[in-house]
């Protein structure tokens, strides 16, 4: 039996806490969360740093993340490596590091994701262009707590945190349903794509086909494969056009093919012959193409957000200890025509990566 003045003890000891709470602001759940959280604060354990963290962050480790890509060297992902630099300076820790292969490589990209995890990285982004290759080293590296998320291309069944990239396959029905809007029927279409099957393109060909077929319109689809090599996709393009000048809708896949076309289409001046062309991302030659009126559009997938959500997710999960788990983003599907262009075009920035320069623009 527990003593009158102990009791008497406790009761104002909790009415003291609830008083303290109501002068907060504080009641019903949140006055719960709060005795919580302070019962829970005398356990939790910080890091020491060498002063302040970011913000109202408090200091960490200097995180080390790497990035493994498929086109190292591909100036799509320029603006992705701009806004890795962008998230860690923002966040006080190195700039992650830009590896894999510059040839879409599977072999090589694996090499870099096991050289990352040998060397017990704090965490990795990864593009996923293949379907079983980097099941084994994700499911490695998470089971030795170095969180793993995907971005630009996924495989849903492999075990990293999160995607974060664009629907790829619902992009590609979106293209082929303006294909089917656009062309006649009967009309012969090709689609180029740099390396057919890997998973950062090839769902988006497979998507434009869907959508097509979807339309009950007969219009026959041809698949051309361009290469990863970015300077030969405008060749093998030029190639193609030339020996199949029947062939009216001139599409593409990725950025470099789609420039590519862009530029097949304003040296033939094809426009004014009555073809049709459109694509991805946001190249200069095919941004200039479109305001011109010879390409019909491209679509904005955001590579910028690749980069920085990516790295602003993984510094989050190693801040919290693993209590904010990375988040499936979508980085966009948004259609940049004639109409709205200019903005593209108004100046030269990092988020498109245009300019290695940090720019407000107005």
């Amino acid at each position: 039996m527990v003593a009158p003045d102990q009791n008497a003890h406790e009761l104002a000891s909790l009415l003291t806490r609830r008083g303290v709470l109501r002068s907060a602001g504080l009641t019903g759940a949140a006055a719960a969360s709060a005795a919580v959280l302070a019962a829970c604060s005398s356990q939790a354990k910080t890091v020491a740093g060498s002063g302040a963290g970011p913000g109202n962050y408090p200091s960490t480790p200097k995180f080390k993340f790497v990035f493994v890509n498929h086109v190292t060297t591909n100036t799509f992902f320029q603006p992705t490596q701009y806004a890795m630099a962008d998230a860690a300076a923002l966040l006080g820790f190195p700039t992650p590091q830009w590896t894999g292969s510059e040839t879409s490589n599977v072999s090589q990209m694996v090499t870099a994701m096991n050289t990352a995890i040998s060397a017990k990285v704090d965490g990795i982004a990864v593009s996923l262009v293949d379907q079983q290759a980097f099941n084994e080293p994700v499911q490695r590296a998470l089971a030795a707590g170095i969180p793993v998320v995907s971005y630009n291309a996924d495989v849903p069944t492999n075990a990293r945190l999160a995607y974060i990239g664009q629907d790829l396959f619902a992009s590609g029905q979106a293209m082929g349903e303006k294909i089917a809007a656009t062309l006649p029927d009967g009309s012969s279409v090709a689609i180029f794509i740099a390396t057919p099957g890997s998973l950062n393109i090839q769902p988006r060909a497979d998507g434009a086909v869907s959508a097509i077929k979807a339309s009950g319109k007969n219009i026959t689809v041809k698949q051309v494969a361009t290469g990863a090599d970015q300077s030969g996709e405008q060749s093998a393009i030029d190639a193609f056009y030339t020996g199949n000048k029947n062939v009216k809708g001139l599409y593409a896949v990725d950025a470099g093919s789609t420039a590519g076309v862009a530029a097949v289409m304003t040296k033939y001046k094809l426009a004014d012959s009555g073809y049709h062309g459109g694509g991805y991302d946001l190249l200069t030659t095919t941004l200039t193409a479109i305001q011109a009126g010879v390409f019909d559009f491209t679509i904005d997938q955001s590579a910028y957000l690749q980069g920085f959500l990516p790295t602003v997710y993984l510094y989050l999960y190693k801040l919290s200890g693993t209590l904010v788990s990375p988040s499936a983003t979508n980085t966009g599907l948004k259609f940049v025509t004639k109409a709205n262009v200019a903005p593209y075009l108004k100046s030269i920035n990092r988020y498109e990566g245009s300019s290695p320069k940090q720019v407000y623009i107005t």
